[in-house]
C-alpha cells in the first residue's frame, strides 16, 4: 500500500476535492477505511506537506516520435504545405525505425511522466514504405512500460495505401494485444486505437477500413479535423466541410475522438454534441500553427467531454501538457467565455480519459486507478496565492510535479525519474540523430 499524506488539497474531480489522506493499494486509489485496515509494515509513504495531489494528468493527443524532430528550421512560421515537406525530408534523412521509435518515445514518455502526464496517447502518423510497423508499436510500447507510463498507441494513417493501414493495424493489435479487450492490455498499461490524420490527406476507403478494424476489436477511432488548413483543403477537394464528410463516412460517433475543432460553427457543435463525439483541445500546437482556438466552453456547453493535448515536438517543441493547460485558460476569453482553473486541470485529465474510453483513468475517486501527482506549492511562486488549485496553472509556468505515481508505483521520486536517468535518454537520442545524420 502507498499513502500520501499531510496533503493541502487533493482534486477528485471538477468540483470536488478533499484535505484528506489519499490510499493507494492494489494498483487503485481506496476508502480511507480500507486503508484503515489496511496499513502494515509494507506500507510507503509519499509526504505531501505543503503540496496539491491531482490525478494523473492525460495527454490526450501526441505524436511521440516527434520528440525527436523539434525546432526544425522551417517549421515554424509557415504554411502546413511547407511544413509538411519539411518534416517528411527530416524523416526521409533520419530513417524511421523501430530503433528510432524507441528513442524517441523513451524521450517524450519521460518528459510526460516528469511534468505529471502518466498516460499519453501517441497518433503515430509515420511509416514509411516497407517499414518495420509491429517493430515501431512495439518498440514505442517498450519505450513506456521500461518508464512506467502508460500509453495509447493509435496507428494512424496520413496518405498511407487504405488496404495496407488496415492490414498493419490487425497486425499491430495481434501483436501487442493479442488477449485484450477492447484494444487494452490486462494491466491497463497499453491501450490500441486507429486514426487518419484527417479529410485533408486520408480517403473515405481508409476511414472505411480503420474502421472496421476498430470494430471488429472493440477500438476507439480518433482523427483531426476543422485546423483552418483542413477545411480548407476539404473545401477544396470535395467542396464540403470536414465534419461533413466524417458524418458521411461514419465518423461521427460516441467511440469517435476528433482534435483540434479551431474552426467550428454552432451548427457543428450542435451535431457533435448530438453524435456523442468527444473532442481534443491542443492550444499548444494550434496557435503557433496559425490555426485558431478551439470554441472549448462552447463545445462543453453543448455537453461535449473535452480533453488536452500537447501534439508533437514538430510543432509544440514542449511535451508540458501542464503548460499547455494554462494557455488553455489563457486564450479562452478570446473565442468565448472563461475557463476557470478547475475546469481546464478537469480537462487535462479525466475529460482525456473520456475521449480514451476509459473511466477509471483521470480522478481519484475510490476505485480510479492510481495515476498521481504531488506538485509542491510552498516555494515563492506560489507565495501569496489564495487557491492553490488555481495556482496549479495561474502561478510558476512550467512547474513540475514532485512526485508521480503510476498504477501505485512511484515513477518519479523529487522530480527525478525513478530508476532512470533522464540525461541518459537524452544523450541515446542525441547520438543516434547525430550516427543518422553524419
Amino acid at each position: 500500500m502507498l499513502l500520501i499524506r499531510n496533503a493541502i488539497t487533493t482534486m477528485i474531480d471538477e468540483t470536488h476535492e478533499s484535505a484528506a489522506d489519499l490510499a493507494l493499494a492494489d494498483g487503485v486509489v481506496v476508502s480511507a477505511a480500507i486503508a484503515a485496515t489496511s496499513e502494515g509494515d509494507e506500507t510507503d509513504v509519499l509526504d505531501a506537506s505543503g503540496c496539491v495531489v491531482t490525478p494523473g494528468l492525460v495527454n490526450a493527443h501526441h505524436h511521440l516520435l516527434q520528440s525527436a524532430f523539434r525546432t526544425l528550421p522551417g517549421t515554424r512560421g509557415v504554411a502546413m504545405s511547407d511544413w509538411l515537406p519539411t518534416m517528411a525530408a527530416a524523416y526521409g534523412r533520419v530513417g524511421i525505425d523501430p530503433e528510432l521509435a524507441r528513442a524517441a518515445a523513451r524521450v517524450g514518455v519521460a518528459e510526460g511522466l516528469l511534468s505529471g502526464v502518466t498516460t499519453v496517447a501517441d497518433h503515430h502518423l509515420t511509416w514509411p514504405a516497407g517499414s518495420d510497423d509491429v517493430g515501431i508499436a512495439r518498440a514505442t510500447a517498450s519505450a513506456a512500460a521500461e518508464l512506467g507510463g502508460r500509453l495509447v498507441f493509435v496507428r494512424g494513417s496520413a496518405r498511407d495505401d487504405p488496404e495496407e493501414a488496415a492490414l498493419s493495424a490487425e497486425r499491430i493489435v495481434s501483436a501487442l494485444v493479442p488477449q485484450g479487450e477492447a484494444g487494452i492490455s490486462n494491466d491497463g498499461m497499453l491501450q490500441l486505437a486507429v486514426g487518419p490524420a484527417g479529410v485533408h490527406s486520408d480517403s473515405e476507403e481508409t476511414f472505411r477500413l480503420l474502421a472496421e478494424v476498430a470494430r471488429r476489436h472493440g477500438l476507439r477511432r480518433r482523427t483531426q479535423a476543422n485546423e483552418q488548413v483542413d477545411v480548407a483543403i476539404a473545401l477544396e477537394k470535395y467542396g464540403r466541410r470536414p465534419l461533413d464528410l466524417l458524418d458521411e463516412w461514419g465518423w461521427l460517433a460516441p467511440d469517435v475522438t476528433i482534435a483540434h475543432l479551431c474552426a467550428v460553427t454552432p451548427e457543428e457543435i450542435a451535431r457533435l454534441a448530438s453524435a456523442g463525439v468527444t473532442a481534443t483541445h491542443a492550444p499548444g500546437c494550434d496557435l503557433p500553427m496559425g490555426w485558431g482556438i478551439a470554441p472549448v466552453a462552447a463545445l462543453r456547453q453543448a455537453g461535449i467531454a473535452v480533453g488536452l493535448g500537447t501534439s508533437g515536438g514538430g510543432s509544440n517543441d514542449a511535451g508540458h501538457l501542464l503548460a499547455d493547460a494554462r494557455l488553455a485558460m489563457q486564450v479562452a476569453p478570446l473565442v468565448g467565455r472563461p475557463l476557470a482553473a478547475r475546469e481546464v486541470l478537469a480537462m487535462a485529465s479525466e475529460g482525456s480519459a473520456t475521449g480514451l474510453g476509459r473511466d477509471e483513468l483521470g480522478h481519484l475517486r475510490h476505485g480510479a486507478a492510481a495515476d498521481v501527482c504531488v506538485w509542491d506549492v510552498s516555494g515563492v511562486a506560489d507565495a501569496g496565492v489564495a487557491d492553490p488549485l488555481a495556482g496549479l496553472l495561474w502561478a510558476s509556468p512550467g512547474r513540475r510535479p514532485k512526485h508521480v505515481v503510476v498504477g501505485g508505483r512511484v515513477v518519479v521520486r523529487d522530480y527525478e525519474l525513478v530508476g532512470r536517468d533522464q540525461r541518459d535518454l537524452a544523450s541515446d537520442l542525441t547520438a543516434l540523430l547525430a550516427s543518422r545524420t553524419a
